[in-house]
């Protein structure tokens, strides 16, 4: 994509009509290549207009992320959250990766305006858009291993949930394993990626992505019930606002998983569970699919579930997947 794209639809985010010729005098390019450039604003998930005489202007106004306000705050909360923000990339998580791996410390964080190979789990895409997602990664070191960090997803989806309801969201719930949902439809998803030594220490790049405010553009290439920010809240928080609260709650909530684990947020993420109680199909990937009813999560965060014939089973969010009936 290119860095002229992202120049000129800033240009626009206020959803005003712009002349043409003033947006590209500004940005010292010509009319062809500023036309050009704007060809690409479908791809984002931006839709455009150009009238002749009047210039261009968006459908609806873009809230870019505002890094000297998030910076701010983020400083005053916790001096280990760095933050950066990108216009454009394929993933923060798998850029995360490779930063951890080149040794970068506990609260590196990135955020994108706008992921073109945004990943969820079991292989799926995360379908962004500008202006309409809050996707970002964040990089956590724990001094235990690796396997003490079992649990971690739902407890970042507690985070998550909370601070959206915080924020005036309604009807938030998390779904086993990773997902955030208001009247069962998906408004987050989760996707925590781990490694380092049994023994210690570790490190995860927590990958968060929410809806914030989907165009009908975007919500056709879904394949699954969904909603945003924006229709769950009368009043939304912006998405700067909803970034730096969501970093915050975070490293309080990572600090204290580094001590006790999941058991610190077992009872609240429980408490949140869509399907607490509600019957479930679960689809195991080499086995026949079976129903069973939510009783529980483990420790470990596994969910357990009763059979009709009276078995009591855990579930590994690696091995099934859920739908509720």
């Amino acid at each position: 994509m290119s860095a002229l794209t992202f120049q000129a639809l800033r240009r626009l985010a206020d959803g005003r009509f712009h002349s043409g010729e003033d947006i590209a005098r500004a940005l010292n390019r010509s009319r062809a290549t500023l036309s050009e450039a704007l060809k690409a604003a479908p791809e984002l998930g931006v839709e455009l207009f150009s009238i002749p005489g009047k210039g261009y202007r968006l459908a609806a106004p873009i809230e870019f992320l505002d890094l000297a306000a998030i910076g701010e705050r983020l400083r005053a909360l916790d001096a280990r959250l760095r933050l950066e923000i990108v216009d454009e990339i394929e993933s923060t998580s798998t850029r995360l990766l490779q930063l951890a791996a080149e040794g970068a410390p506990t609260g590196t964080c990135l955020a994108a305006e706008w992921q073109s190979s945004g990943r969820g789990r079991r292989g799926r895409s995360w379908v962004s858009s500008l202006g309409g997602s809050l996707t970002f990664s964040l990089l956590w070191r724990f001094e235990r291993g690796a396997g003490h960090l079992g649990g971690l997803s739902l407890a970042v989806g507690e985070v998550v949930a909370r601070v959206l309801r915080e924020c005036g969201v309604e009807r938030v719930q998390v779904k086993w394993p990773n997902d955030v949902v208001s009247d069962f439809r998906k408004l987050a998803g989760i996707l925590v990626e781990t490694s380092g030594e049994m023994q210690g220490p570790s490190v995860a790049v927590i990958g968060i992505g929410v809806n914030y405010r989907l165009c009908e553009s975007v919500l056709d290439r879904i394949d699954q019930p969904v909603t945003d920010v924006v229709q769950c809240s009368p009043a939304a928080a912006s998405r700067s606002e909803l970034l730096a609260r969501l970093l915050a709650s975070l490293a309080r909530m990572l600090d204290e998983f580094d001590r006790a684990g999941f058991a610190a947020s077992r009872d609240a993420w429980r408490a949140m569970h869509a399907y607490q109680g509600r019957r479930v199909r679960v689809s195991p990937p080499r086995d026949s699919a079976f129903d069973a009813e939510v009783i529980d999560v483990a420790p470990d965060g596994a969910l357990v579930v009763a059979t009709a014939d009276g078995r009591t089973v855990h579930l590994s969010s690696a091995e099934i997947s859920l739908r509720g009936k």
